[in-house]
């Protein structure tokens, strides 16, 4: 029997605000422990949460931006459970009345082979059940021996919950579809999206069942995936896992798994609880929230092109092929660098080549962000110019590039200090060509006797006596020549 995953998605998202959500400490990353906290986000008896209005707004941006309706009256609730690093013993969020709703995105998916080289793509939609607004909680530091440390800097952070409908069909469509949103989120500046800080984690609710079959299985939940390959391992595990308990004659368990990346499989956290357990019911400290239109119609103005629409316009305005308009839509930052090097240069592809090669390589050498580079789109344009002037060659040009890096100094600056330029006079370059020809009898000879690719050492040991600067065209050019004498 075949089966097919059902997969459903939640992605919890810190918002970039300076405040947390219903109070006004700092939501710094990474201050010294329980120094960012106060009565209301410690949950001290008579503390009153106030709503930060800049969390809404973000929300509000953010549910446009996934397609989704937004509700003009939504309700605070209360998520009762307990967990040591939930101070008030309930969690602030939204339940039957969120923020926004019946939200779509429209995802470019497919499957990937073994090698993650792609096998083939499709633009699939994926629906988006709710966003809702809610608090983090604190964090637990399990150390070393039997104790466990609590810092409450987290606790009272802005978050959006965005749960999708169970649309997945593979890992790579969870996959692809969790990076589609990271970018999106990035991009309208809602979110750093930083999986290593927390500022985007993902639970996993996935069933299997028989291929054809309407009727969903029963569903088990993987909660605190903090990296996109591992939400993918994760769900190819308990896939494999969920057919295997089938086909053996078992019944699936309604549960909560967190997935082990050091063993790369899932294990029991706890039984699942249902909805009621959580014991909602409106927040009593806050009124319903209430989102005025001219908020929705001024974050509609304010946004900003997206990843997939600025992929479609690179395709079709620089003539990229997808993985380079994917590639250089990956951020804002990597966009508006490309684009003001296209507009200084008017060569698309060539500067699509030096980002997405030489200059990628030595930034994630060097851990800097492109705008934090010495290089400038200025930079790469005079470099490319001088590539297409025939004043440099493209070997040369790597090396001026790499000195660019380093320096941040003009690249016909650093061609000119070391004597960089091509050699394209032929009085210049005929007296080497014949000494190297002089120098090496056997092989003039074999080359006369018809080993005609003899020429690339020929080629090699005159590049060597420049030190690459000879003009291949016009180094080929003299090189037959004189070796037909």
């Amino acid at each position: 029997m075949e089966f097919e995953p059902v997969i459903g998605l939640e992605i919890h998202v810190q918002l970039k605000t300076k405040s947390k959500m219903f109070c006004s400490c700092s939501t710094e990353f990474n201050a010294p422990p329980n120094s960012n906290v106060c009565p209301v986000c410690l949950g001290l008896p008579g503390a009153l949460p106030v709503v930060n209005k800049e969390a809404v707004l973000m929300g509000i941006k953010a549910a446009i931006a996934l397609g989704c309706k937004i509700n003009l009256t939504s309700i605070f609730a209360r998520k009762n459970y307990f967990y040591p690093d939930l101070p008030k013993g309930y969690q602030i969020s939204q339940f039957d009345k969120p923020l926004a709703e019946n939200g779509e995105v429209e995802v470019l998916t497919g499957e990937r082979n073994k090698d993650g080289n792609i096998i083939y793509n499709k633009f699939k939609k994926f629906r988006i059940t709710r966003i809702h607004l809610e608090e983090d909680s604190g964090k637990s530091i399990h150390d070393k021996g039997d104790s466990t440390l609590l810092n409450f800097n987290r606790s009272g952070v802005p978050l959006i919950e965005i749960v999708s409908e169970p649309d997945f069909r593979s890992s790579q469509e969870a996959y692809d579809y969790l990076v589609h949103l990271k970018r999106t989120l990035q991009y309208i500046g809602v979110s750093d999206c930083n999986m290593e800080e927390g500022s985007l984690r993902c639970d996993a609710n996935v069933s299997v069942r028989p291929k054809g079959e309407e009727k969903f299985g029963t569903k088990t939940e993987i909660k605190n995936l903090n990296s996109f390959r591992f939400l993918q391992k994760a769900l190819d595990y308990e896939i494999k896992r969920q057919i295997k308990v089938i086909e053996s004659g078992g019944k699936v368990v309604q549960e909560t798994r967190l997935y082990d990346s050091s063993r790369d499989m899932t294990f029991v956290m706890r039984s699942k609880e249902e909805a009621h357990d959580y014991r909602y019911f409106p927040e009593p400290d806050l009124l319903p929230l209430v989102v005025e239109k001219e908020w929705i119609e001024k974050s509609r103005r304010e946004l900003v092109e997206l990843p997939h629409q600025k992929q479609k316009r690179f395709i079709e305005e620089y003539k990229l092929n997808f993985n380079e308009a994917l590639f250089l839509t990956d951020t804002v930052k990597v966009a508006d660098f490309f684009e003001e090097c296209v507009k200084l240069s008017g060569d698309s592809k060539g500067c699509a080549n030096w980002i997405m090669g030489d200059f990628t390589a030595l930034l994630k050498k060097e851990k800097v962000e492109i705008d934090k580079s010495k290089i400038t789109p200025n930079h790469i344009s005079k470099l490319l110019k001088l590539i297409k002037s025939g004043n440099i060659s493209g070997k040369i040009a790597k090396t001026v590039f790499e000195e660019m890096f380093k320096s941040g100094k003009d690249p016909e600056k650093i061609v000119k200090e070391k004597g960089l330029s091509q050699i394209t006079s032929e009085e210049e370059l005929l007296p080497i060509i014949k000494k190297v020809i002089e120098e090496n009898p056997k092989q003039v000879a074999a080359y006369k006797g018809g080993k005609e690719k003899l020429i690339g050492f020929f080629v090699g040991q005159v590049m060597k006596e420049t030190k690459g600067r000879a003009n291949p065209q016009l180094l080929n050019d003299l090189l037959k020549k004189e070796l037909k004498k």
